[in-house]
């Protein structure tokens, strides 16, 4: 009975109402005071939505993601919205930890490449620019190092390995996997840091070898040569990379179901637009079909 007399406050005094249904203005008031209007209801309603996409992304995105998942859903709200509720129920994005130790040892002597890349990350199809780096895990047995090489044009990791050491078979492990992965190329850069596993006469003649790859080397001492490499290193360390692994078996596992189901296929990019990488690479092939 309070719920029609909310309904109709507009259309019969409220007075009127409470005595034919014999109830007491004040009871009206007091009922009226416990539920909650249209906007807190939506924002209730909201607030879930917005609780189990943060779930979905293992805790890590923070309003601008969330908010670009519920428009993709065809949720549309404010993004200073999505904020505030997610403030409210203590909900924020994985801020990335600093710093990890110099995994760059550049060998005296060894021949380097120019940096051909020159700070341009800009990419207008796959396979024109890919970067690679190394970084380190840390485990109760040991150091596991992880080389990748990732494709600016979807920042999508199209190759990647990891071992125990830092030889140069541990890159050239991660650049035979993109080969096998993208198949044939053609006029490629291939950008890296100076490291003794780049400059190596092995990695150098493997690069030869595909003859329509040019190498590109950082300079010296200069981690925003390789800014995107970087980046992705650092949304590993702060995304998956949350603790010491028990084992190098736990932190492989761990290592490939973050890139190969959440980053390449799953996690939304802000430089690609909210899209993951494979999304992106599938959205500019049904264009180039398209156009074609």
């Amino acid at each position: 009975m309070c719920q029609f007399i909310l309904e109709h406050e507009r259309v019969f005094p409220v007075s009127r109402m409470c005595a034919v249904l014999s109830i007491s203005r004040s009871g009206y008031y007091a009922w009226k005071k416990r539920v909650p209007g249209p906007r807190e209801t939506a924002n209730a309603s909201l607030a879930a939505e917005i609780k189990a996409v943060h779930t979905e992304s293992r805790s890590t995105y923070g309003s601008p993601r969330v908010h670009a998942t519920l428009a993709a859903r065809g949720m549309p709200c404010g993004r200073h919205r999505v904020a505030r509720l997610m403030r409210v129920q203590g909900l924020s994005g994985r801020k990335p930890r600093r710093r990890r130790p110099i995994t760059t040892c550049q060998q005296p002597g060894a021949p380097v490449a120019p940096n051909v890349l020159n700070r341009d990350f800009s990419a207008v199809r796959p396979d024109q620019k890919w970067v690679g780096d190394i970084t380190y895990l840390d485990t109760d047995e040991g150091w596991l190092y992880l080389a990748i090489i990732l494709d600016l044009f979807s920042r999508r990791v199209i190759g990647w390995s990891m071992a125990n050491h830092m030889r140069t078979s541990l890159i050239e492990a991660a650049l035979d996997m993109a080969l096998a992965s993208r198949g044939p190329i053609d006029d490629l850069i291939h950008h890296s840091d100076r490291g003794g596993q780049y400059t190596s006469a092995g990695y150098r003649d493997r690069l030869n070898d595909l003859k329509v790859v040019t190498p590109s080397m950082s300079r010296t001492g200069n981690c925003y040569d390789n800014a995107v490499a970087e980046s992705f290193f650092g949304t590993l360390k702060t995304e998956c990379v949350t603790r010491r692994f028990a084992s190098h078996r736990e932190a492989r596992r761990a290592v490939f179901e973050f890139i190969e189901i959440w980053y390449n296929r799953q996690r939304l990019h802000s430089s690609l637009g909210y899209l993951s990488p494979e999304a992106f690479e599938l959205q500019h092939t049904l264009y180039i079909n398209s156009v074609h």
